[in-house]
């Protein structure tokens, strides 16, 4: 069973944090209508969808990658960077503890799920704005036992490190090579974006299909030569939040 999880959009979005693009306008009935495609795609999928409840106060809380982070042995609860955000942990903490033993990121590290990448034993954690290096030696001395390794990325021009590169499968990465050290991926098949299409690094590989945004068809076109199957989802209004496919939900196996 894929179990994923998402939250509801909060009728504070557009107090969201922005970082990297400039702020513009959002349509809160469109972001929610653009967010129900992105939970049916899901479902369609063959997820087990848990939908949580709005976060009213917390404008950033529809996006619950950033909570925390999944691998087979148990669940990292991360401690997001910016102070508008940490209190999103809370909530996510008994959804996640029905499924894994937990591990948590304590102050004064900080660390955004969306700076995780983790293939196979490897974590990668971008060294972005809302990650920083404390983090990384609390992650290791945390999940050495499990045999994972962790590593600092350096990014550049992006919010996270899935901003710059994503998991397509075990052997493949959808990379911008230009806001990332791509030195650590030099063992993986590279599929790089479009030049004209930055922002399209942004996948969500589910039960054999790639969740995936309409707004970067070049790069789509890429993908599917290579022969994956795609599932197009539009999120434009949630990029206006710097949001992507990955941020919206939390995936996890479970018996």
């Amino acid at each position: 069973m894929t179990v994923a999880i998402t939250r509801h959009i909060s009728q504070r979005f557009n107090e969201c944090e922005i970082t990297h693009i400039d702020r513009a306008p959002i349509d809160l009935d469109l972001a929610r209508a653009q967010h129900r495609e992105y939970v049916h795609a899901l479902a369609g999928l063959g997820c087990q969808v848990i939908e949580l409840d709005e976060a009213p106060a917390l404008p950033d809380s529809v996006f619950v990658e950033d909570t925390a982070f999944i691998l087979d042995e148990v669940a990292v609860i991360t401690r997001p960077g910016a102070d508008s955000r940490k209190p999103e942990v809370q909530s996510i903490i008994p959804v996640l503890s029905a499924y894994r033993p937990l591990v948590h990121i304590t102050e004064p590290a900080t660390i955004d799920g969306g700076d995780v990448l983790v293939l196979g034993k490897n974590i990668y954690v971008g060294m972005s704005t809302r990650s920083n290096q404390i983090a990384l030696g609390q992650l290791q001395s945390a999940l050495d036992n499990y045999g994972y390794k962790v590593f600092g990325v350096e990014l550049r021009d992006c919010l996270h490190l899935k901003t710059a590169i994503t998991k397509v499968d075990e052997e493949t990465i959808l990379i911008n090579p230009n806001w990332v050290d791509t030195s650590h991926f030099k063992d993986f098949n590279w599929i790089e974006v479009n030049a004209e299409e930055s922002f399209a690094a942004n996948c969500l590989p589910v039960n054999g299909s790639i969740i995936y945004p309409t707004a970067f068809p070049r790069t789509r076109a890429l993908l599917e030569a290579r022969g994956y199957k795609i599932q197009p989802v539009t999120v434009d209004e949630l990029a206006k939040a710097e949001g992507a496919v990955t941020c919206c939900s939390l995936i996890l196996a479970h018996e």
